[in-house]
């Protein structure tokens, strides 16, 4: 079966083919547009690159383009300015090269390099991330791990897949359906497993299955001087020694880069029931999200919209939804008559909390329709405000504060352009303000309120980021988050990072 991904780009990698016998892909000669998805040109091209000193030298140019090749070696502009940004409000900046490896011991090769040379480096799976967590601020190269995007093997009986970093996991999912199983974490975007175990990424059905975190059994890491290690096991549990995994996972690739990773996935459950309930206000909603998890129910996912939302939706996407506080959720199950039982408990729950509406479907199509809605959701806010920037917020706390917490927000950001949404069941909320960065005094207020409320959620023994990772935006929470323990983070990064040559400008203040 070929695989093919086709998005807007500049430049073609080879496909893959996955051998239906062995699981394994083979190169093929058949051209594969870049995955990343372009964001609006009025959205990025308003803000000048910002520029930094130069670390290459012409016998760096050479030595690296003999690493790899001519073809997998870039210092055209349009290529440099494709890997300068990525889908978050902050300033572009301009690498100094841009390399595409196939394999670790590439990998190890050019960081050893690197390491010896002090150049800057950045590793970028997808560049679908929110907080500039890819962008190269010192410049010096990016490793575009796109090419090393094989699915080495899949081992059904072991609820496992092992897989290079530059796998988009949509295109896992779409093979591993064939096998009855799936890798449940979804952040929405076609983000690759290398990016989402960069930032621990999560998204809509974390309530149920939770993050990526919980989903990583080994790891192959090229260190920042070269040196490869392999962490983990396939055993699902372990008490032998420091838990690596956890170490790398969530480090935005400040810490090493990850090469190839062993998965676990999940059975596809048999059966699935999607519902949408609608509520007179945000009290009702956030409210109901409380009772249902305290009730014992199981929801695989449950978004919280907003009427705003909603609104730009209809808009978009020429829907007719009723413009009130959202609740998206899905329930899955061994049958639909199990679906049904528990589907009593949940209209129970909204009917008590003033449920003006709900619709309900069950199988694999309603499943389908209700998350589409869902995860157009920011293509369709920045689609209604062309020419703007989106700052997201992504703060998460316990449950019991969630409800309080979008009240907050909700009074915040009264006089902004802005969208409150998450996955409620977690606790995590996300709000988009849409402005102009260019127009001081406005962006003066927009960050202001994203200061009110992160420091609202840590208040409320909550995080300043749930999923999208700290990378250029929250930098300056971790202190009032961490404490003390943000040293112990300074020790780790200086202990395997010395020369300071890993993703530099991200995680710390």
């Amino acid at each position: 079966m070929l695989l093919c991904l086709i998005q807007d780009g500049a430049f073609f990698f080879p496909a893959f083919v996955i051998c239906s016998e062995t699981g394994l892909q083979k190169k093929t000669g058949i051209p594969l547009l870049l995955t990343r998805k372009r964001i609006p040109l009025q959205d990025c091209r308003k803000r000048e690159h910002m520029t930094t000193k130069p670390y290459l030298e012409e016998a760096d140019i050479v030595y690296l383009t003999g690493l790899v090749g001519t073809e997998r070696f870039s210092r055209g502009e349009s290529i440099r300015s494709h890997h300068s940004h990525d889908e978050s409000f902050h300033r572009p900046s301009l690498p100094e090269a841009v390399l595409w490896p196939e394999n670790t011991g590439e990998v190890s090769r050019i960081v050893a390099y690197a390491c010896e040379r002090g150049i800057p480096v950045t590793p970028w799976g997808a560049g679908s991330s929110l907080e500039g967590n890819p962008i190269p601020v010192r410049g010096g190269i990016v490793l575009d791990l796109q090419r090393m995007n094989r699915l080495l093997a899949v081992r059904s009986e072991d609820f496992q897949a092992d897989v290079e970093a530059g796998v988009i996991y949509k295109e896992l999912n779409r093979i591993l359906e064939k096998e009855g199983l799936f890798f449940p974490p979804d952040p929405g975007a076609a983000a690759t497993i290398g990016g989402m175990i960069g930032n621990n990424a999560s998204g809509i059905r974390s309530v149920r299955y939770g993050a990526t975190r919980d989903y990583v059994m080994r790891l192959t890491v090229v260190l920042p001087d070269g040196q490869v290690i392999r962490t983990g096991s396939r055993s699902r549990k372990s008490s032998s020694g420091y838990d690596l995994c956890r170490l790398f996972t969530g480090a935005e690739g400040t810490l090493g880069i990850i090469t190839e990773a062993t998965v676990k996935l999940m059975g596809l459950p048999a059966a699935f029931m999607a519902v949408r309930a609608t509520f007179p206000s945000v009290g009702d909603a956030t409210r109901t999200v409380f009772e249902i998890m305290r009730s014992g129910l199981a929801p695989g996912a449950m978004e919280f919209l907003d009427a705003d939302i909603v609104r730009v939706l209809n808009r978009d996407r020429g829907l007719q939804l009723e413009e009130c506080p959202t609740l998206l959720m899905e329930f899955s199950g061994y049958s639909e008559r199990g679906l049904e039982d528990e589907m009593h408990f949940v209209t129970e729950i909204c009917q008590a909390n003033a449920c003006l509406l709900l619709d309900r479907g069950i199988g694999p199509e309603e499943r389908k329709r209700l998350w589409e809605i869902r995860h157009l959701t920011h293509e369709s806010i920045r689609r209604a405000h062309p020419g703007l920037l989106s700052l997201s917020m992504d703060v998460a706390v316990p449950l019991s504060r969630y409800s309080g917490l979008v009240a907050f927000i909700k009074k915040t950001v009264v006089d902004l352009t802005a969208y409150v949404f998450g996955h409620a069941g977690d606790g995590n909320i996300h709000v988009v303000v849409m402005d102009n960065p260019d127009d001081e005094t406005r962006w003066a207020h927009v960050e202001e309120a994203h200061r009110r409320i992160v420091r609202q959620a840590l208040a409320l023994e909550g995080t300043c980021t749930g999923e999208h990772g700290v990378g250029l935006g929250k930098r300056g929470f971790m202190a009032m988050e961490h404490g003390e323990s943000l040293e112990t983070m300074k020790k780790i990064k200086a202990l395997l990072d010395p020369r300071g040559i890993m993703n530099p400008g991200k995680m710390f203040p």
